[in-house]
């Protein structure tokens, strides 16, 4: 099996490929249904609005249930494994949760940036891993390119001063003053446009999110995480 196979299932969607590897035990890859150890895991994901279109049409997003862009990517991510005969793997469902950051930065040029999460060295922050699918065969992967750490050189950090009420450091994140400013009428920039300081970031902006896009997935972070 190719790659660009496994891609190709993809496409309509607006879903790609994110890198893969071959796992190692510390991984912490689960076996396959029969109990073999898988032998490749290729990680599945979006970049910029890429998928907004189909998810936009979707059954999910139109029934109001609870978390419709993890039952459709279960959908669609869990039609293509079946189709492949591979395991698909989410980093939802939890807890326990399985480490998808991990498999990231073991699959490409990723790495956490002063918000926690990771940056791309094209994408910026404007990039998702939704689902990984686990192959018992070992399929040819291309070499990880091993590129700079975009935040290396940017010296001025400006995702790190945007945020209205100072919740990010660069060594912690501070949830609780996040979700009560969005919580606001003071957050409703970020409620309506996304999280001010990862627009900040000058890495990718082409990729950022559209309104619509922006604003589900500051409804669903607020809704996950609203304080009792």
């Amino acid at each position: 099996m190719q790659l660009a196979d496994i891609a190709d299932r993809f496409v309509t969607a607006g879903l790609a490929l994110r890198g893969g590897f071959h796992p190692q035990e510390p991984d912490g890859v689960p076996l396959l249904p029969d109990g073999r150890r898988p032998a490749t895991v290729v990680l599945v994901g979006n970049v910029g609005g890429s998928m907004w279109g189909a998810f936009a049409r979707s059954a999910e997003i139109a029934d109001g249930a609870l978390h419709p862009l993890d039952r459709w990517t279960l959908r669609v991510v869990g039609a293509v494994a079946d189709e492949l005969g591979a395991a698909a793997l989410f980093p939802f469902g939890g807890p326990p949760y399985l480490p998808f950051q991990r498999w990231a930065m073991r699959g490409e040029s990723v790495a956490p940036s002063p918000l926690g999460i990771l940056i791309h060295p094209d994408y910026g922050l404007w990039h998702a891993y939704r689902a990984a699918l686990s192959f018992a065969e070992i399929l040819a992967l291309p070499p990880r390119a091993d590129r700079a750490h975009p935040c290396d050189g940017c010296r001025d950090k400006p995702c790190l001063s945007a945020c209205p009420v100072g919740a990010f450091t660069g060594r912690n994140y501070d949830l609780p003053a996040c979700i009560r400013h969005i919580d606001a009428p003071a957050g409703g920039d970020c409620m309506d446009g996304g999280c001010l300081s990862r627009h900040a970031c000058p890495v990718g902006r082409e990729f950022a999110h559209a309104p619509a896009q922006a604003s589900f997935h500051m409804q669903a972070f607020r809704r996950s995480n609203r304080q009792p």
